[in-house]
């Protein structure tokens, strides 16, 4: 373990414009995942990592990150612990945050009272488990005075990352870590790795420093007229041209009761589209990323909310949730839910079908609804017979997100207006589909057959009646 004294640094102040409409109302790092919010991965990971001196960078639409940390990041201040909340304070000038590095230097009061030996600097909009414990040793015995995380990435996807070129050899006795040949942001090619040439090394965004050496970069990037004051953009250049930043390989950081399958896990949710591929990897029965790590646990606010509920509904219709992730308070009164992830407190009315599709808090699908490949954000309600993501058309005649992928996406509260009878037509066709999951059960079982075309029988007769057909 190491003796030194560490400060973590999460930047929390993203707009996160590419998650529009999610990021609307909220940053980037307050968006939910899987009845979690972003930032409680990168929280959890420094708690589990023995850090509990953290400071949380906020500055857009920060009010909905900032009470999630207040009411659910308390540390014991006895123990000198603590996760603060800090806006922009515009201590160095009269402007808000010009970018991360320049977040950080505005914010240098907090290294000052700190006094650490050690800055770790986090992104707080990535999925995965890291102990960073093993990155800040691995930082020491390199000897480097700047320690930037990385993550395998095939070579064909350089041009989406922040790409870094390594010098050599492993470090000896330093765990993971490589001098830095160069970083180089999106370039159109990049050379593979010496023990996997169809590879390269993409930036976390997770940084680790000493403490002086981030000081001086940042204030010497404070006075350049050449910068974008950013972290991977400027201070992590400024060490690679002094030769004295080494990568960390993420591949090597070992997590306690990881499995082959979801070991070195890491999702850059940025996007609508890879935002829902993380909520998708969650559900298969081997997860990719498995949320049940309880050697490193992801924290958050604990809920009120009371056990789900499978019921059955009118016409004897089955509550069921098929290779699902159902949150507390959720209660599916005779609906089918199928490869879907349901926050707290959402409600499934009978005959309704949700396929694919990710349900934030308080969501409301009405009796035989259809909902199928979207993201609904909090408090939407979907009218009985009403349909969301069967017809693209439809839905962007009626303001509706689409995503190039198909996704269709509704923001926090959007209202939804009551269906019309070609529309209750395409809910009635749906209801009648067999379950995919059902499907694959009963190929070779006769009697299970006889009883799936009933259960799909009683269905079509719910949406029958709540639409008037």
């Amino acid at each position: 373990m190491s003796v030194k004294k560490v400060l973590a640094i999460v930047l929390a102040g993203g707009e996160g414009k590419r998650l529009m409409p999610l990021t609307a109302d909220r940053a980037k790092p307050a968006v939910p995942f899987a009845g979690f919010r972003l930032v409680d991965f990168a929280l959890s990971n420094l708690a589990n990592s023995g850090y509990f001196k953290i400071v949380v960078l906020t500055q857009y639409k920060s009010h909905s990150l900032d009470r999630h940390i207040s009411e659910t990041w308390r540390m014991s201040t006895q123990l000198g612990n603590y996760v603060a909340s800090v806006p922009a304070q515009q201590r160095r000038g009269k402007s808000w945050f010009l970018g991360s590095a320049n977040a950080i230097y505005q914010s240098m009061n907090l290294i000052g009272d700190a006094e650490p030996d050690i800055v770790v600097v986090v992104g707080a909009d990535h999925v995965y488990r890291m102990d960073f414990e093993q990155m800040v040793q691995s930082h020491i015995n390199s000897g480097a005075r700047a320690t930037v995380a990385a993550v395998r990435q095939p070579l064909d996807m350089a041009n989406q990352f922040g790409v870094i070129e390594v010098d050599g050899d492993p470090v000896a006795g330093a765990v993971g870590a490589h001098k830095i040949a160069a970083f180089v942001e999106k370039p159109d090619s990049t050379p593979g790795l010496a023990d996997a040439p169809d590879q390269f090394l993409a930036s976390m965004g997770n940084y680790v420093f000493d403490t002086d050496a981030l000081v001086e970069a940042l204030e010497l990037d404070a006075v350049n007229n050449d910068t974008k004051n950013d972290m991977g953009g400027d201070i992590i250049p400024y060490f690679v041209n002094r030769g004295e930043a080494f990568v960390y390989d993420f591949s090597t950081n070992d997590i306690p009761d990881a499995t082959d399958r979801d070991r070195n896990y890491w999702r850059d949710v940025g996007t609508l589209d890879s935002y829902y591929d993380a909520h998708m990897d969650l559900i298969s029965p081997v997860p990719i990323f498995n949320l049940y790590n309880r050697a490193w646990p992801i924290f958050t606010r604990n809920t009120t909310s009371p056990p789900a509920k499978f019921v059955r509904g009118e016409q004897n219709s089955v509550g069921a949730a098929l290779d699902s992730i159902v949150a507390p308070g959720v209660v599916v009164s005779g609906g089918v839910v199928e490869n879907s992830v349901l926050s707290n407190d959402v409600y499934i009315g009978a005959g309704a079908r949700v396929q694919a599709s990710v349900l934030l808090d308080k969501v409301t699908i009405g009796p035989g609804a259809v909902v199928r490949r979207a993201i609904i954000d909090k408090n939407v309600k979907v009218p009985a017979g009403a349909t969301i993501g069967v017809d693209p058309d439809l839905d962007r005649a009626r303001g509706f997100t689409i995503t190039e992928s198909g996704l269709t996406v509704l923001s926090k509260g959007q209202v939804v207006s009551p269906p019309d009878e070609r529309e209750i037509e395409l809910a009635r066709a749906a209801a009648a589909e067999l379950p995919e999951a059902l499907a694959t059960a009963v190929e070779r079982d006769q009697l299970a057959q006889e009883t799936v075309d009933k259960i799909v029988e009683n269905q079509v007769k719910v949406v029958n009646s709540v639409t008037g057909g």
